[in-house]
């Protein structure tokens, strides 16, 4: 008994258990599918292996739009860990200093804070923030 000889790519069994043979387009597109795949895998183990070593850093955004309720000043302020690693315990603080009066200072602690992560929260103040200087900064903060 004679088999039939194929050249590079032997035929495959249909639905029916026949053999039909894949055409050039069905190659290209399975080809192209399987790079984009092994891209996207390549792209987040990259991402995942420089971020993971990365300490802690922050960014902190203090937004212009001052909310006046109840005679108190509420400052809103966004908080981003830029670092690859969890931060715990971050202690953010607030120290309003305005000439001829008393500083006054505010402290929020954000409980946990992953690689990339934003939270944001308001500080409270007395007087009007935007008559003196305001300065909001991370003091401290544990890695886990």
């Amino acid at each position: 008994m004679d088999l039939p000889d194929y050249p590079d790519n032997p035929p495959s069994p249909d639905a029916t258990g026949r053999f039909t043979e894949r055409s050039a387009a069905e190659w290209v597109t399975f080809m192209a599918a399987a790079l984009i795949l092994l891209g996207l895998v390549g792209l987040i183990l990259f991402d995942w292996q420089t971020n993971q070593n990365r300490p802690p850093a922050f960014s902190v955004a203090v937004s212009e739009a001052v909310r006046v309720t109840d005679g108190r000043y509420y400052v809103p302020f966004a908080i981003t860990n830029t670092g690859g690693r969890i931060a715990r315990m971050v202690q953010v603080t607030a120290e309003l200093n305005i000439t001829g009066v008393d500083d006054e200072t505010g402290e929020q602690q954000i409980d946990f804070l992953s690689g990339h992560e934003t939270k944001a929260g308001s500080f409270v103040f007395t007087h009007n923030p935007q008559g003196g200087d305001l300065v909001v900064r991370v003091a401290s903060y544990r890695l886990p």
